[in-house]
């Protein structure tokens, strides 16, 4: 939800002009900062930025999107198996429309993904079914030194620049055949009857993928082995955030109606939160619905999604744990800013809260970009912030 000042907001960001009041009552009580979720030389993905927030070492544990996607959607990768994200994009006039496919429903992408097995998949090559626009790509025999282009970072921009390319001379072998998947997608989407429908409707076609960030499993130790949290949850409807938790070692919680978006069912992740925190140590529940808002550079939608989550989930929890006997420690931070101006990810430093039963709160009193930097915690990179929230700095 961190943004940059909107000259259609006076100037202000949607995390400033939103009305939050439960966060700002948060910050009052509270002690801020600002965290550092991207280390240098990382590209600014939400994988990198959870897994950051989370206090992992980027550098020991960094395999990309698409492996922890896997654990999350059960597919155990073998020795040698690639996984890539791979999204089902929208091309129109030979630049990238959009990275979601208009927001494809489930059902429309699973119909397409099993097409794309038929006609394209074999032995070494396999598609698996996500969420909405998000899927995944394993390959035997692959290379993961790629140079690969998130789409959401080339919005209305030509798309055939930012092809797979290899960033070492054996991975040419694996840029191809990635490229020749491309072209073959887009030979064979278009005419399909889901695609054909959504035209029809007027809805964006999902007429190619696009594979992106390869790795390979990763050897990642559990938040309990990190720093001794007996138990923890995680809740979220995006399988990138879903996959952390299984490596971290946490239960993952499904909440019915959680979409990834701004139709999200807000109330029951709410209530899933509340559930957890009774029996488990730590809880994590993320929200992605400013993160797509921002990406569709959709200011005032943007600035509901805050709203939303003030309302919906922070208040909510927030009142159903002030009366427990056991304190709750509650913090509220973006994973990295999605700038609706860019629509895409920058690697900004992110604001952040720590709430905690008799904890002296410093003089910020509201809660956005820039207030916080006014706060006792100044600046916190790497582990920082997770062993301050656990108590342990």
């Amino acid at each position: 939800m961190a943004d940059e000042p909107v000259p259609a907001l006076d100037s202000r960001t949607p995390l400033q002009y939103a009305r939050t009041p439960h966060m700002d009552c948060l910050a009052r009580r509270g002690v801020t900062g600002r965290l550092q979720t991207v280390p240098a030389g990382f590209h600014p993905g939400s994988e990198v930025a959870n897994l950051a927030v989370l206090g992992y070492d980027l550098h020991r544990v960094y395999e990309g999107r698409g492996v922890l996607e896997a654990a999350s959607m059960g597919v155990n990768l073998l020795p040698g198996e690639l996984a890539l994200r791979c999204n089902l994009v929208c091309i129109e006039d030979g630049k990238m429309k959009n990275h979601s496919a208009g927001h494809i429903s489930n059902s429309e992408a699973a119909e397409l993904i099993a097409f794309l097995n038929e006609k394209t998949g074999d032995a070494q090559t396999r598609f698996h079914a996500g969420v909405s626009y998000r899927h995944l790509l394993v390959m035997t025999g692959g290379d993961k030194r790629l140079d690969c282009t998130p789409p959401h970072d080339i919005p209305m921009q030509p798309f055939r620049p930012s092809l797979v390319k290899a960033s070492h001379p054996d991975a040419a072998p694996t840029a191809e055949r990635l490229n020749r998947l491309v072209t073959a997608s887009q030979e064979i989407l278009p005419g399909h009857p889901v695609n054909r429908k959504r035209m029809a409707a007027g809805k964006n076609p999902a007429n190619s993928i696009w594979p992106w960030s390869p790795g390979f499993r990763p050897d990642m130790p559990t938040l309990e082995a990190l720093y001794g949290i007996g138990t923890s949850a995680v809740i979220s409807a995006v399988d990138l955030i879903r996959g952390i938790g299984v490596y971290a070692g946490m239960d993952v919680v499904t909440v019915e109606g959680a979409t990834g978006l701004y139709d999200t069912n807000y109330e029951g992740k709410a209530q899933a939160a509340i559930r957890a925190l009774k029996t488990h140590d730590l809880v994590y529940l993320h929200v992605e619905a400013s993160d797509e808002a921002g990406h569709d550079g959709d200011v005032r939608l943007k600035v509901r999604t805050v709203e939303d989550l003030d309302r919906r989930i922070v208040g909510p929890v927030c009142e159903a744990v002030r009366t427990w006997d056991e304190p709750v420690a509650i913090s509220v931070l973006p994973d990295h800013p999605t700038p609706c101006v860019i629509r895409t990810h920058t690697a900004d430093p992110v604001p952040f809260l720590i709430c905690k039963p008799g904890q002296e709160p410093d003089s910020v009193d509201c809660y956005d970009e820039f207030s916080v930097r006014q706060g006792r915690y100044g600046l916190l990179t790497g582990n920082s912030f997770i062993k301050a929230f656990l108590g342990k700095s």
